[in-house]
C-alpha cells in the first residue's frame, strides 16, 4: 500500500513541474516461427504439445510421435519515448496464436501474452527515483530465462508465468535497487480442488508478495527474491501459505553468456514450478488443514557466438513431499505428478542468425525417476526411470 501511495505521490509531483510533452513512438513488430519436434516418449506437455515438461510414467508399445506448427508466430506493438516532465511511460501490448486447440486438434486463436506500461520519474539531475510497471507481464521470478530454443523456456526447472502485477522497482545505489510486486493469477495458476484455478485467491482476496535485491554491472546481474502466496482451496476454510526463494546469476563477456537459477520452497504450481498442497487435518472442507509441498528447482545455460551460437542447458529438480502425515486430498501442479522423486534435463542447442533470419536446432533430454508417495508426501521405493529425447527444429523471421 506504501508503495502505491508513493507511487501516486511521485506521479503527481512529476507531472506538476513542467507542461513540457514529448509524444511517443509507436513501432509495429513481431515474427513467424515454426516448430518441428519429435519426441520418443509420450510427454506432459502444453497446447500442440510445444510446451514439454516431462515424460509420462506409463508408455505404450509405440510412443514415438511428430508435431509441426506456426501457432507461435507473435505480434507486438510497443510506444517508447513518451514524456511529461520529469515521467517518461512506454508500453507494450503482446499476442500469439497459442490459444484454441485441445491437444493437437483446433483452430489457434490470438491471445492475450503481455499488455503493460511503465513510467519512470527522474529528478533534476536526470538520475531515476523508480519505476512503476503495470499489467499483464511476466512474473518477475521468470523473467530472467536461459537461451535455449524450446519454448518451455526450461520450465519446469525454473519459473514461467505471465500474470497480472504492479511492480515497483528502486535504486538504492548505482549498482543496488529494490523491486517489489503484488501480483494476480490468470493463465498460470494455483492447483487444487477444481483444478487449476485462480478462485483460490479471489475467495482469499490478498494478492501474492514479491520482494527482491538486484545487483548489476556491466557484465553481470544478481538476484535474491522471495515471494508469498495465500490462498483458499474451498470459499470460506482455512488458507494454505507458502514461500519461495530464489538466487539468479549472470554474467557475460564477449559472445559468452552464463546464466544460472535456483529456486526452493513450497507449492508453485503457479509458477509451473514441480509442487501442490495436501490437507493434513480436519474432516470437512471448512476445516481442512493443509500443507504445501517442498522442492527445489535449478538450471544452468550456457551460451557462446553470435551468428553461430551454441547453448547448453542443465536441470535438476527434487521432490522433497509435504513433510506431514497426509490425511486427504493430495493436490499437485499439472505440469509432473505428485509421484515424481526427481527429474532432470539436459539440452544442447545449435542457432544460425543470418540477419533476420534464425534456425535452430535442440536436442532436449528429460528423464525422470517415478516411485511410491508414501505418508508424508516424499517418493521411495523402487523408483522408475523413464527418459525421452526431443529432437526439435525451428524456423524464425522477426519482422
Amino acid at each position: 500500500m506504501k508503495i502505491s501511495y508513493l507511487a501516486a505521490a511521485l506521479l503527481l509531483s512529476g507531472t506538476a513541474l513542467s507542461a513540457q510533452e514529448t509524444p511517443a513512438t509507436v513501432k509495429v513488430g513481431g515474427f513467424i516461427r515454426n516448430f518441428a519436434h519429435i519426441d520418443t516418449k509420450e510427454m506432459i506437455s502444453g497446447t500442440a504439445e510445444l510446451f514439454s515438461y516431462i515424460p509420462l510414467e506409463e508408455q505404450g508399445e509405440n510412443t514415438t510421435t511428430y508435431h509441426y506448427s506456426a501457432l507461435t508466430s507473435r505480434l507486438w506493438v510497443t510506444a517508447d519515448g513518451y514524456k511529461y516532465g520529469n515521467m517518461t511511460a512506454s508500453s507494450r501490448i503482446e499476442a500469439d496464436f497459442y490459444n484454441g486447440l485441445t491437444g493437437v486438434n483446433g483452430t489457434a486463436v490470438l491471445r492475450l501474452r503481455q499488455a503493460f506500461l511503465n513510467l519512470t520519474w527522474a529528478n533534476d539531475e536526470g538520475n531515476t527515483i523508480g519505476s512503476l510497471k503495470a499489467g499483464q507481464a511476466w512474473h518477475p521470478m521468470a523473467a530472467d530465462m536461459p537461451d535455449i530454443l524450446s519454448l518451455n523456456a526450461g520450465a519446469p526447472f525454473g519459473p514461467f508465468s505471465r500474470t497480472p502485477l504492479v511492480q515497483w522497482d528502486s535504486p538504492i545505489t548505482s549498482n543496488l535497487s529494490l523491486t517489489a510486486a503484488a501480483i494476480w493469477q490468470m493463465q498460470y495458476r494455483t492447483c487444487g480442488p477444481d483444478g487449476a484455478s485462480a478462485n483460490y485467491m479471489k475467495y482469499h482476496g490478498i494478492p501474492e508478495v514479491y520482494l527482491a535485491l538486484n545487483y548489476k554491472t556491466a557484465s553481470s546481474l544478481f538476484r535474491a527474491g522471495y515471494d508469498f502466496l495465500s490462498v483458499t482451496p474451498y470459499n470460506g476454510g482455512n488458507s494454505v501459505n507458502s514461500s519461495l526463494v530464489y538466487l539468479y546469476g549472470q554474467y557475460k563477456k564477449g559472445s559468452f553468456v552464463a546464466k544460472a537459477k535456483t529456486t526452493y520452497g513450497q507449492d508453485g504450481s503457479h509458477l509451473n514450478l514441480t509442487g501442490g498442497y495436501a490437507v493434513t487435518g480436519g474432516s470437512s472442507a471448512a476445516d481442512f488443514e493443509f500443507t504445501p509441498s517442498t522442492s527445489s528447482s535449478t538450471w544452468v545455460s550456457l551460451s557462446y557466438g553470435k551468428k553461430w551460437q551454441g547453448v547448453l542447458f542443465a536441470g535438476y529438480i527434487k521432490n522433497f513431499g509435504v513433510g506431514k502425515d497426509i490425511t486427504g486430498k493430495y493436490w499437485f501442479c499439472g505440469n509432473s505428478r505428485n509421484n515424481v522423486d526427481s527429474a532432470w534435463r539436459i539440452t544442447p542447442n545449435i542457432f544460425r542468425n543470418i540477419g533476420k533470419f534464425t534456425v535452430g536446432g535442440e536436442c532436449e533430454l528429460t528423464g525422470v525417476k517415478y516411485g511410491e508417495v508414501q505418508k508424508d508426501g516424499s517418493v521411495a521405493g523402487d523408483l522408475k526411470s523413464v527418459v525421452n529425447t526431443r529432437l526439435q527444429l525451428m524456423l524464425k523471421f522477426t519482422f
